[in-house]
């Protein structure tokens, strides 16, 4: 029954385990996914400021052609103004010249004999010759200025005609470059918020994925607890087994053929090696000395009864965790330094144990059980001797 629960419970954390790979890889490809969209995001807030000086840029020459625009416009209008004002001189020339030709065909306009023969006097002939002068002047100087009226205004219709050119390619230009602007800030702060988004789904993704793999991770601990207090468990009791297994066969065999020795204080010990608890010892206490019994003789192996309390040897920590996790005071083997903190302070009424970073080794209703004994008797049971110096002296709660 124990090794189908165990089974059951490797395959659960093996699929537990796998899931929580699963997850951490997705994880980890969020977050270069995050990394890739914040390096992206970063190249184009570096292009976004290159578009904007050159949207800068755009705008000084925007500036400049407004400006320019302006000024064409301030000079179609004085041209329109001036063309005007021409056009109105023209018509007023026009109608003076045609006043005088109109006048001059009506009246006859006198010749230079006819004046000279009615002229009353040289004072009254000058008079007429310089009169006559002047008319022909003033129409002279009618006709001149109706031709020059009429060369400026077709110039200036001409000016004109050029100014609203330049005045529409200016505008034109302005209108394009403001297009161009605005579809360049449009495109950049589309592509912002796409990246952005895509950060954001991201991120959230992420944030899922941590929360995931947070659940199975706290899950797989308690299963991989669960396992290890299960596996030592089952360790205790097949120790305690075997313990007991081991006494039962030592006390047929000192029955058939051994006689007990009693030594003081009621503790015994068979003339096999194998100690017994003294009348009136709580169970624990029976437990322990059955589990000592079981690995008193195996040899000494650094590190052996930590991996497993199943061993062909054990070391002096090992020892001790075999001995206490048989009677249930320990739930996994300890390394000695653990045991300067183990149970409570002191010496105990049946059981004390010696702790330092070295060394542990403990007495057990009065027995040394230490594995330098081993080395010197060849079993782990010994009645004295030990450290004392150097070393905690702890006890198992309520022994």
């Amino acid at each position: 029954m124990l090794g189908g629960g165990a089974l059951i419970a490797s395959e659960s954390s093996a699929d537990l385990q796998s899931q929580l790979q699963a997850s951490k890889s997705a994880a980890a490809s969020l977050q270069s996914q995050i990394s890739s969209d914040s390096a992206q995001i970063q190249n184009t807030a570096n292009g976004a400021a290159v578009a904007q000086q050159k949207l800068n840029g755009l705008q000084s020459q925007l500036d400049q052609h407004i400006v320019q625009l302006r000024d064409v416009q301030t000079k179609v209008m004085e041209a329109r103004d001036q063309l005007l004002a021409l056009e109105r001189k023209l018509t007023r020339a026009s109608g003076d010249l045609a006043a005088n030709l109109r006048a001059a065909y009506e009246n006859d306009s006198p010749n230079l004999v006819d004046v000279i023969l009615n002229a009353h006097g040289f004072s009254n002939l000058l008079s007429e010759v310089n009169y006559i002068k002047d008319a022909q002047h003033t129409d002279d100087q009618i006709v001149t200025m109706t031709k020059a009226a009429r060369t400026r205004v077709q110039s200036e219709a001409t000016r004109l005609g050029a100014l609203e050119l330049k005045d529409r390619d200016l505008t034109n230009q302005i209108l394009q470059q403001r297009n161009q602007a605005a579809a360049l800030q449009a495109s950049l702060v589309k592509q912002q918020l796409n990246e952005e988004a895509a950060r954001s789904s991201a991120r959230t993704k992420l944030g899922n994925v941590n929360a995931r793999t947070a659940a199975l991770q706290q899950k797989y601990n308690q299963q991989l607890a669960a396992a290890r207090a299960a596996a030592a468990a089952a360790a205790a009791a097949a120790a305690a087994q075997a313990a007991q297994a081991n006494a039962q066969q030592a006390a047929a065999a000192q029955a058939a053929t051994t006689q007990v020795n009693q030594q003081a204080g009621g503790i015994a010990i068979d003339t096999g090696g194998a100690v017994q608890p003294p009348p009136g010892a709580p169970a624990a206490v029976g437990q322990m000395m059955a589990a000592g019994n079981a690995i008193a003789t195996t040899p000494y192996i650094w590190g052996g009864g930590h991996g497993s309390f199943v061993s062909p040897g054990y070391d002096c920590s090992g020892s001790v965790s075999y001995v206490l996790a048989a009677a249930g005071l320990l739930s996994s083997p300890e390394v000695s330094g653990d045991f300067e903190s183990y149970g409570d302070p002191g010496p105990g009424k049946w059981v004390t144990i010696y702790a330092n970073a070295g060394h542990v080794w403990m007495t057990i209703a009065g027995w040394r059980f230490d594995t330098v004994a081993l080395a010197e008797d060849g079993t782990r049971w010994s009645q004295g001797g030990g450290e004392y110096a150097g070393f905690v002296v702890r006890h198992p709660v309520g022994l």
